[in-house]
């Protein structure tokens, strides 16, 4: 689709691959984010793809942003740019497909931005992540400051964004930042593994990905009312009806559901 970034389709059914290919690093240029929002854009309306994996190819997820384009920046472009980079990250984040990050190498800054917008992080053996936009004299721009203290949390994320200190896989693991580690040449397969479990799974993920994000930041009891109609709305799905079905005459665990 893009020049720098694609949307491959996986051999595991309802999975597809947003890939980035911008070597040698897959630095985040504004041609790359403009393409990444273009992607998540194609990906909401795609009723066959249930599930999506980001993957930076085997050596590195990406480096960062393209150092390059700040160089003439004053507030005004600095805006408009973390304004885009927000914009594309947010369209990734709210996708109706459950998202999972398969990293390789470096995820930092803006790398490390876009791996935090996705649901899910599996990362190699060989990977490092962190945000070391204070080292430039900067802030992190692409969400940063918000997703990772919400990761976690806000002392750790201090010390990870005062300091540009950049963690490696275990570590990441460890604190919270990535879901799972895996040798560096297992990493992508096992996030297809896990989208196709996902994308297997009945329409109901989708309406609990949908709540869970709607009542994030909303006091509880408002919250609450988003749960309410989410239930309320998986009883109009056929998969509803098949696993209340299927447990009643085989026990749990045993539907096949469609997503529909």
């Amino acid at each position: 689709m893009g020049e720098f970034v694609r949307m491959e389709t996986s051999e595991a059914e309802g999975v597809a691959t947003i890939r980035l290919d911008r070597p040698k690093v897959n630095a985040l240029n504004a041609q790359v984010v403009a393409e990444l929002h273009q992607a998540a854009d194609e990906l909401a309306g795609r009723t066959d793809i249930r599930a999506a994996v980001i993957w930076g190819g085997p050596k590195v997820f990406a480096a960062g942003a393209d150092i390059n384009e700040f160089s003439e920046l004053d507030a005004a472009g600095g805006r408009d740019l973390s304004q885009r980079i927000n914009d594309a990250f947010r369209a990734l984040e709210e996708l109706p497909q459950i998202t999972i990050c398969a990293i390789n190498g470096y995820a930092l800054g803006g790398g490390c931005e876009l791996a935090m917008a996705a649901e899910f992080r599996l990362v190699g053996e060989g990977a490092v992540l962190g945000q070391p936009e204070i080292l430039l004299g900067l802030v992190p721009g692409g969400g940063g400051t918000q997703r990772l203290s919400r990761l976690v949390g806000i002392t750790r994320a201090k010390e990870l964004i005062y300091s540009g200190q950049n963690v490696r896989a275990d570590e990441a693991v460890a604190i919270g930042l990535a879901s799972a580690v895996y040798p560096d040449e297992e990493v992508y397969n096992e996030a297809v593994k896990l989208a196709a479990r996902y994308a297997s799974g009945p329409a109901a993920i989708t309406l609990a990905k949908k709540a869970i994000l709607d009542g994030y930041f909303l006091p509880l009891d408002e919250a609450l009312e988003i749960e309410v109609e989410a239930f309320a709305s998986c009883f109009d799905t056929d998969d509803a009806h098949t696993g209340v079905a299927s447990f009643l005459e085989n026990g749990p665990g045993k539907a096949v559901f469609t997503g529909s």
